[in-house]
């Protein structure tokens, strides 16, 4: 990964030491610059230990790189989590991973994976901007949330709404964005 786009903190490195590759540790940080600004995810793995794992592997992997948030509705969600490579998200698509239990609330800050049903859960992301109660029920397991810089999270350009396609994201990438949604922002 480029110097700048994202680093991991360990807040307990005997769990680093011990973890395998693909384990995340039971706490851990990412900061993610963007092109609106910095923000930072603080993960705890006891809330969802597979989404905190899945995570963490996309992270170590450069998977986020000049990701575009393509969805941004404010009072709901900030999602992102679509490679910018059709290749590298085609690689992905097929590994979802279980649905874990729903330990902490979809509150304003905190941070799920999207999911298109019961264990499906492979690369998308999204930022609760309220408190959205109602995910619990629908199995959107927390496991994190943004301790630095929320505040850039809700400014991240809505003008586009929900326009942008996933499934055109997922076969063009970036392209796609860039051409019909060039003002979204994006993890630099």
């Amino acid at each position: 990964m480029k110097q700048g786009f994202f680093f991991l903190l360990c807040a307990a490195i005997l769990s680093v030491c011990s973890c395998s590759s693909n384990t995340a540790p039971s706490q851990f940080r990412t900061k993610f610059d963007t092109s609106k600004g910095v923000f930072v995810i603080e993960v705890h793995r006891d809330w969802a230990p597979l989404g905190a794992d899945r995570f963490y592997q996309l992270v170590k992997s450069g998977f986020y790189d000049d990701a575009r948030f393509f969805r941004v509705v404010p009072g709901f969600v900030v999602q992102w989590g679509i490679n910018k490579d059709p290749q590298v998200t085609a690689q992905w698509r097929g590994k979802e991973i279980a649905d874990d239990p729903v330990k902490e609330a979809n509150l304003v800050g905190y941070v799920s994976f999207a999911t298109s049903g019961p264990n499906a859960r492979t690369t998308q992301l999204f930022v609760n901007l309220a408190n959205n109660m109602n995910l619990n029920s629908m199995g959107f397991a927390a496991f994190g949330r943004v301790i630095q810089g929320l505040d850039v999270v809700a400014r991240l350009y809505a003008g586009y709404g929900e326009r942008p396609q996933q499934n055109l994201i997922e076969s063009q990438g970036n392209a796609y964005l860039q051409q019909n949604f060039p003002n979204l922002a994006r993890v630099e």
